[in-house]
């Protein structure tokens, strides 16, 4: 395939972008190459600079369940501009979006509409301090939930030791408060209520780890930390940025059986646009301002462009069930595909993960395994067949229900060939 539009693009966005991107991982470093830059998107594929096809399964990071450029929720959001983009005062299209939500995710009794991931965990972790009259939150290794001061750490040498930033520009005393467990390791969350006790407002977890690749729960895993919040009067957070409304209806919360106090929603929640959403318990949210003290707004929250969209693709999930068996059928032809050409694969619902190493991945460190270097050759096989993956091992692939049973099928050869060409080579 040429790039010379996608390499032009790229020399000029660097004048004036860090890396000439918005997003880190837009570059492809990890994959040793320069970005495409993509002109448009339909149904299941995307159309770069140059006018190259390709079969997308990186969907947005995860909204595009239902395709790009979706003929009713495209509709819906045009009409909607017609009226005025933002204006900073209460719509009642907000009120219609958060009612749509708690029906399909009846945790949320309350919730608050905001505009980014990363502002909807901030919100429902200071939402949990204000609650609790505590500060000390547990994260677990490997789960990404924005980047927010106090959630970008990593464990220093044990799990009970302090906990160290894991990025430039953030001051040790921001995370002073977050321990870090181990995804998986129930055992690890106890140690650190122990050592803790009394002093920790909540824990918060991505019920099915999609920021390490995908790593689901152990059976019975988010259960038994069910269990072990409740008896110590703990706040449980389930982060489904990524997993509301992908993996079910209800998100993880409905797909694994278990309840959480508070949630993070985006992605699907804004139909691909700006949106995210945080709520749960009434009597928690019921502390946020102006009926509470603890504090948070936006001038932008709620603005009527987004929700219009959160709300189109909302309903067309909700009144078309078939959608989620139809993306499961696809999902599981990948996964057999990535099974029968020597790949060790994860799959929760429509997110696939191969990762390159041996290891059955359960933890961060497990992911952390993995060579990056065949994750690269793996990615420019499939990029050079019109197959456009995550630019990263530690990312998901997603599947929408916009992928044809032709795309699939086409998808499933590459993925043969690309075990060939990497294991054989």
């Amino acid at each position: 395939m040429i790039y010379e539009k996608s390499h032009s693009l790229f020399n000029e966005a660097k004048k004036y972008m860090p890396g000439g991107v918005n997003s880190p991982v837009r570059a492809f470093q990890a994959v040793k190459r320069e970005p495409l830059f993509i002109k448009s998107g339909k149904e299941g594929h995307i159309f770069d600079a140059d006018g190259n096809s390709y079969v997308d399964f990186v969907c947005s990071w995860g909204p595009g369940i239902l395709g790009h450029a979706h003929p009713r929720v495209i509709k819906a959001v045009q009409k909607a501009c017609e009226h005025g983009l933002t204006f900073g005062a209460p719509t009642e299209k907000e009120t219609e979006l958060a009612k749509l939500i708690s029906s399909l995710m009846p945790s949320m009794e309350m919730l608050r509409l905001v505009n980014s991931g990363t502002e909807a965990v901030m919100s429902v972790i200071r939402t949990a301090r204000g609650f609790t009259g505590k500060n000390k939150v547990i994260k677990f290794n490997g789960c990404y939930h924005g980047h927010s001061d106090c959630m970008l750490v990593k464990a220093g040498s044990g799990l009970l030791t302090q906990s160290i930033p894991s990025g430039s520009g953030v001051p040790e005393n921001c995370t002073r408060d977050t321990l870090v467990a181990e995804y998986n390791d129930i055992s690890s969350v106890e140690r650190l209520i122990e050592s803790n006790k009394g002093e920790i407002a909540c824990v918060i977890i991505e019920p099915a780890a999609a920021n390490m690749g995908v790593v689901p729960p152990k059976k019975g895993f988010l259960k038994e930390l069910r269990k072990l919040t409740e008896e110590n009067g703990i706040l449980l957070i389930f982060d489904e940025v990524i997993t509301g409304f992908r993996l079910s209806p209800g998100g993880a919360q409905e797909y694994y059986g278990v309840k959480p106090d508070l949630t993070t929603l985006g992605k699907i929640a804004g139909g691909g646009m700006p949106l995210a959403v945080y709520g749960g318990r009434r009597d928690i949210m019921e502390k946020v301002a102006p009926v509470g003290k603890v504090y948070q707004a936006g001038t932008l929250s709620g603005n009527p462009i987004a929700v219009t969209a959160g709300i189109e693709t909302l309903k067309i999930l909700k009144e078309n069930k078939d959608i989620y068996s139809e993306i499961e059928r696809k999902s599981d032809i990948l996964e057999k595909a990535f099974k029968d050409s020597g790949f060790n694969v994860n799959r929760v619902g429509s997110l696939l993960c191969p990762f390159f190493t041996d290891k059955k991945v359960q933890t961060y460190d497990d992911a952390l395994s993995s060579d990056t270097e065949k994750y690269a050759e793996y990615f420019s096989y499939m990029l050079e067949k019109g197959i456009y993956i995550a630019p990263s091992q530690f990312e998901a692939m997603f599947v929408s229900y916009a992928h044809t049973d032709e795309d699939i099928e086409k998808t499933a050869e590459c993925i043969a060939g690309a075990g060939k060409f990497i294991f054989n080579s």
